[in-house]
């Protein structure tokens, strides 16, 4: 019915996009279609653009909703029976001899994306088949990372900064030696390093799976990029996932961690990342993410020290917590409660388009 009452508006010569209409779809679903004041509303909130079509929007909303005959313009209705075909890939139509489709009423192709709908689906809920298709939406993320500053100055067209003296006095040469067009230079950037963290004992197994080639993308989309997988004991595994075939890297880091779909000890790794790799220089300046669901077998004051450690060196803390998009959560694990006070960014994980989410806030 929103798709053609919005065929109706676009007769009398309104504007409709489809996105308009699809919104007034949405809306009619929370809304309902018992009340005609709610109806009324929820068309003119999303189908009227300008004040001018307010008038020509409520003759056919009268001639289509209620049934009203019109005064000066001609609204055409929809005819009384109209065939809906979902463009679904195989999907059966009876046929008529000539290949046409074979009814008389008229057709309202709708199309829908089977790619928006995973976008949204929770890991945890996967088929094999939506896998690999995640797989292959998963390869086309590409990160930025934060920006710092660089010690390396580059060109300015701007007039202020640190004067260049050498471009300044080349062009001078041709003005006598006079320096009538100054140069100047301004500060550079580079990326920070890229630091990921992986939980993969047993509770994160419905979701380490899609971690993983999340890793994969990052560490093959960009440089300065580090990996390594939290369990019982702490493993890098960079090199692994450096292969340009994402199912030859997944299966090399697999065979490199040992303590995949086990306990956890996430005091006792992130110590270990601290004083074998964090302190003396990776984490420094860095954005570490940490991919966990906060169950830990270890002692809170632990992970709360060695948090406590990382923050001072590391520039951002991310925690990925593919349970904080599940109704009612609240932080009350003892791992995620202590660690919690010393992370900037607290986001969910659990769906593709929350990874989107989580590569932007990376970029910032």
């Amino acid at each position: 019915m929103a798709v053609a009452f919005g065929r109706v508006l676009r007769g009398i010569g309104l504007e409709v996009p489809v996105g308009a209409t699809l919104t007034f779809a949405q809306a009619l679903g929370c809304v309902g279609l018992a009340s005609r004041t709610g109806v009324y509303w929820t068309g003119r909130a999303t189908l009227v653009n300008r004040p001018e079509d307010i008038a020509g929007f409520d003759r056919a909303f009268a001639v289509f909703w209620e049934r009203r005959p019109g005064s000066d313009d001609v609204v055409e209705l929809p005819p009384e029976e109209v065939i809906i075909a979902l463009d679904v890939p195989g999907g059966d139509e009876p046929v008529g001899p000539e290949g046409e489709v074979g009814v008389d009423a008229p057709v309202v192709t709708l199309r829908w994306s089977a790619r928006e709908i995973l976008r949204h689906r929770d890991f945890a809920v996967y088929t094999p088949a939506e896998f690999v298709e995640a797989r292959r939406l998963m390869s086309d993320l590409r990160l930025a990372s934060a920006q710092r500053p660089s010690r390396r100055r580059k060109r300015s067209r701007a007039h202020r900064g640190t004067p260049d003296l050498r471009r300044t006095v080349r062009r001078s040469m041709r003005a006598g030696g006079e320096p009538v067009e100054r140069a100047f230079l301004s500060t550079g950037t580079r990326s920070r390093r890229l630091v990921l963290l992986l939980d993969v004992s047993g509770s994160m197994e419905p979701y380490a799976r899609a971690f993983v080639r999340f890793l994969h993308a990052a560490i093959v989309s960009r440089s300065r990029v580090e990996a390594f997988a939290l369990g019982t004991r702490l493993t890098r595994v960079t090199r692994e996932l450096m292969s340009r075939d994402p199912d030859a890297a997944v299966r090399a880091a697999a065979a490199r961690v040992a303590d995949w779909s086990g306990g956890t000890r996430l005091g006792e790794g992130v110590r270990r990342f601290n004083d074998d790799w964090g302190i003396r220089g990776l984490a420094r300046g860095a954005v570490v993410v940490i991919f966990s669901d906060g169950w830990d077998r270890g002692e809170p004051e632990v992970l709360a020290e060695q948090m406590a450690r990382l923050a001072r060196v590391a520039y951002r803390i991310v925690w990925v917590n593919p349970l904080k998009a599940s109704p009612g959560y609240a932080p009350l694990a003892q791992g995620m409660a202590a660690a919690l006070p010393y992370v900037d960014e607290f986001v969910e994980g659990h769906s593709l388009a929350a990874l989107e989410e989580l590569a932007r806030v990376i970029s910032q």
